[in-house]
């Protein structure tokens, strides 16, 4: 990836954001002879709106949907030239010219680039402008934290991982969050707006998946009362999403792991919690309130005992059994890492299981087995193309992952399991980041809101967005008297320090 891996980095005492305006000049338009609409014009005012000759508004509304069509198949690589723009959207060669040139000046394409000759003239190459703007991204997880800065195309541009204490109180952790924000925008030393930010938590994220937030929704017990949402919003001035981070880790996997953009994939997460992301056609399901895919709390039974599979397979069990075989010196491997004062996580059992050590192996294979249980009867009921496990459980050793394939291929219809891949996931702590990126870049260019804000040249001159400014403007407007200190920030370490189970 060429994305900067910053690990260590200070944020600056006093870092800044910086910003432009979008602006350009006018220039008239004949109308069009097809449709008898007035052309859009060249340039956006710095308000936002698009102007014609004598400062008279053109009727922008009307070519929004062309304008959204047309960017749409430019961004998503379906369309690469003016020719072939006008045979995938079926619109006239004049339309498809205007909105071009309208596109163009409000920075959101580029025909500087000729193409490849044949047999005549090269045709310019039409690009989507992925620099137009930026995205924060953010992943809070129990152990650890990142944040990243991407492009409009979801790619990373730079990324940043420290330890992080989630039951820490939450003011803390926010405080925390803004300045690396900032100091990543400042780091960058690039002048675009912020258009988007991406937040990923873990614990299911109840809000519909269209919309802008304005307030925030509940995500764990100690920030109930916290106007997480409200702040971001109103130090950054850009709009928020919000997903759980098994839901951002399987987009990150479509976006940029194995799996082909179009698939079906059950995703599965592995570590103190067990859930599942559903990815249908390319799409992420999330259900009707945002918690598809809690597995986590099907019952299974093991060796006499009943409970949730996050219980009896996940990475706490597992380290439990590792610790109580090397007191027990039943695995050599795990002794003598006890034995050295070391504490025994589930990565230790892992690489023991990975190095041979019988007892090891089998506490592995169990869990396997467990997880391949209720996932064999999720691939009956889905018929997935792909699942992919990740969480460091499952990226660490190849035992759990042979586990869960043997029980998934034996207990699965031989349709499910004709064309069925199981695989480890290769993105490591990079998944949230990019599926996150990946959820705000999906809902800046939704058919339903990029026609709200594409003559405006960008999502902060939506109406939508300018209503959520005053929402949550409000609700900040009366902040408490006496404000505490806000405390040093924590000393960074390395995401892949050991005892990392989340």
């Amino acid at each position: 990836m060429d994305a900067v891996r910053n690990r260590r980095g200070k944020p600056p005492e006093q870092p800044s954001i910086r910003r432009i305006r979008a602006g350009g000049a006018c220039s008239p338009q004949r109308r069009c002879r097809h449709t008898g609409q007035v052309p859009m014009s060249r340039a956006a005012e710095t308000n936002g709106s698009v102007r014609g000759t004598k400062g008279r508004p053109r009727n922008s509304d009307g070519a929004a949907p062309s304008l959204t069509k047309i960017l749409n198949l430019v961004r998503t690589g379906q369309a690469t030239t003016r020719q072939e723009i006008e045979r995938t959207s079926e619109l006239g060669r004049a339309i498809v010219t205007d909105r071009l040139t309208t596109l163009t000046a409000l920075d959101l394409v580029d025909e500087s680039e000729l193409g490849v000759a044949t047999g005549g003239r090269a045709p310019r190459l039409v690009r989507f402008n992925a620099n137009a703007g930026l995205v924060l991204v953010a992943t809070l997880d129990q152990t650890a934290l990142g944040v990243a800065l991407s492009d409009l195309s979801g790619k990373l541009l730079t990324e940043h991982h420290e330890a992080l204490d989630l039951n820490a109180p939450a003011e803390d952790i926010m405080s925390r969050l803004e300045s690396l924000f900032e100091w990543i925008l400042e780091k960058s030393a690039r002048t675009q707006k912020v258009w988007g930010i991406g937040i990923s938590v873990p614990a299911p994220v109840q809000t519909p998946s269209g919309g802008l937030l304005s307030t925030s929704p509940p995500i764990l017990p100690a920030w109930d009362g916290t106007a997480y949402v409200e702040r971001l919003i109103q130090t950054f001035k850009a709009p928020v999403w919000l997903r759980s981070s098994v839901e951002t880790m399987a987009m990150g996997e479509l976006h940029d792991g194995e799996v082909p953009p179009d698939s079906t994939m059950l995703f599965v997460k592995i570590g103190k919690r067990i859930g599942a992301g559903l990815v249908v056609d390319g799409k992420l399901y999330r259900g009707a309130q945002g918690a598809a895919g809690l597995i986590g709390q099907l019952p299974v039974a093991s060796d006499g005992l009943t409970g949730p599979l996050e219980l009896l397979a996940g990475s706490d069990t597992i380290a439990q059994a590792g610790r109580s075989a090397a007191k027990e010196g039943e695995s050599p491997y795990l002794a003598e890492i006890l034995a050295r004062g070391g504490e025994i996580t589930s990565i230790d059992v892992g690489q023991a299981a990975q190095a041979g050590d019988v007892t090891a192996m089998e506490v592995m294979s169990r869990s396997g087995r467990l997880i391949g249980h209720v996932v064999a009867a999720l691939a009956n009921m889905l018929n997935p193309s792909h699942i992919v496990l990740s969480g460091s459980v499952a990226q660490t050793n190849d035992i759990l992952l042979a586990a869960v394939r043997e029980v998934v291929y034996g207990e699965s219809h031989p349709l499910v399991t004709r064309d069925l891949r199981i695989t480890a996931s290769r993105l490591g702590s990079s998944a949230g980041l990019i599926g996150g990126a990946a959820v705000v870049v999906d809902a800046l260019f939704a058919t339903e809101f990029l026609r709200s804000w594409i003559t405006k040249g960008s999502p902060l001159g939506a109406p939508k967005f300018e209503k959520v400014i005053e929402v949550t403007r409000a609700a900040l407007a009366h902040p408490e008297a006496d404000t505490p200190d806000i405390p040093s920030p924590p000393r960074k370490t390395d995401l892949r320090s050991k005892g990392n189970d989340a």
